[in-house]
């Protein structure tokens, strides 16, 4: 896969970052992420020795507020800045390119663990099945077209089996939602092995 920067485009918008105000580090990868969507996300040892180089050649300063490092544009940085707008708006398409090739290349890996999820649901499902019916334990309706008391537990069971994922799975977003937005590629994700889930249930009830 192509790099996501071209040599130097990270350097140039980690100044147009800069520009709206300082920021400290986390605040950059943030934003970057953000910019793409969530398909990418720079490491720390990506940005901060760009930074580094940036505050060496006077076109970042820095100054301690607590225990973060805050990073703002100079002057000097200004006018680089404003000699490259030309430049930083090919970096800009360059971005929108960057995040479709990375969303088509996540889409694909994500069909491709689907169809392996697929056949794991199917398999496990048709195990339960054979299991139930070689023990002799798939309970019928009884007398006046009432489950028996065994089968109502395990009903009660299953549903609080379904609640319990509901709930973990929720908390798990909304833990995620607070530190980062939910990208179309996660999005996709949940629903995609959330139908599985569906079908393959529903087929076990059959």
């Amino acid at each position: 896969m192509p790099p996501v920067f071209a040599h130097g485009a990270l350097r140039l918008y980690l100044l147009a970052l800069l520009e709206s105000g300082p920021k400290h580090g986390y605040e950059l990868i943030k934003a970057l992420s953000e910019r793409f969507g969530g398909t990418y996300s720079p490491s720390a040892g990506t940005i901060y020795p760009r930074l580094g180089k940036l505050e060496e050649e006077g076109l970042v300063a820095t100054y301690t507020e607590g225990r973060r490092t805050n990073y703002s544009i100079t002057p000097a940085g200004l006018v680089e800045l404003n000699g490259r707008r030309d430049e930083l708006a090919g970096v800009e398409n360059d971005i929108s390119a960057s995040v479709r090739r990375l969303a088509d290349s996540l889409r694909q890996d994500i069909r491709v663990n689907m169809r392996g999820l697929r056949a794991d649901l199917a398999a496990t499902a048709e195990a339960a099945r054979s299991s139930a019916r070689a023990t002799g334990s798939v309970a019928g309706p009884q007398a006046g077209g009432r489950y028996s008391p065994e089968s109502d537990g395990r009903l009660r069971e299953a549903e609080m089996l379904v609640q319990a994922f509901r709930d973990d799975v929720r908390v798990e977003l909304r833990r995620h939602g607070g530190r980062h937005p939910v990208s179309p590629v996660t999005l996709e994700t949940v629903k995609t092995v959330l139908d599985q889930a569906r079908i393959s249930i529903r087929n076990s009830l059959e």
